[in-house]
């Protein structure tokens, strides 16, 4: 299965800046762990420049979700056992962490070959436009809503993706990273 980057330019600063503030890490705190100054953390936060390719693994190294706790594995475990169709992702990377039976029910290769590696190369146009727009939903505002949105048909030999009404939850793990519930809506029309 291919896989391809998902961390996208328009969420890293706002995504490190949401966790440099939850965290309660000061902009030169987190320069001096990363070895760049901190006019270039503010820079990256503001969206005024955009870190090099090394930074850029640094900074999702420091970001990506790790659900090792106790709680982030009861997290995935209930979403592994939910009977409804639904996945968690890592908000940053958009890697699969877990998925409940009747979502794998829907997509066709197996579960294993989804399982810790990005799902961005089967987002959708809508879906795209969506992930592009966060910052203007307040996504990365420390108490963000969640966000619903349409997403069109897509098929792709490894799932398809039906048009419906998507739901999305950002949920904090018990690092300060975050986790993504993906879940349907019932179309209220």
């Amino acid at each position: 299965m291919q896989t391809e980057t998902a961390v996208l330019e328009s969420s890293l600063g706002p995504s490190l800046r949401r966790w440099r503030v939850l965290n309660r890490v000061k902009q030169e705190a987190l320069a001096h762990e990363l070895g760049v100054s901190q006019t270039r953390i503010s820079r990256w936060e503001s969206g005024m420049s955009q870190p090099d390719d090394s930074d850029r693994a640094k900074i999702t190294r420091l970001l990506r979700a790790r659900p090792e706790s106790a709680a982030d594995k009861a997290l995935l475990d209930l979403v592994s056992r939910s009977a409804v169709p639904v996945h968690l992702v890592c908000d940053l990377t958009h890697r699969l962490l877990a998925m409940s039976v009747p979502r794998a029910c829907e997509w066709r290769a197996p579960v294993n070959e989804f399982l810790n590696r990005p799902l961005w190369r089967f987002a959708s146009e809508g879906i795209r436009a969506t992930e592009h727009r966060l910052t203007d939903y307040g996504w990365f505002e420390p108490d963000s809503p969640d966000i619903v949105y349409r997403t069109e048909h897509v098929d792709f030999p490894e799932m398809t993706i039906p048009e419906s009404i998507i739901r999305i939850s950002r949920l904090p793990l018990s690092d300060g990273r975050f986790a993504r519930l993906v879940r349907e809506e019932q179309d209220s029309a």
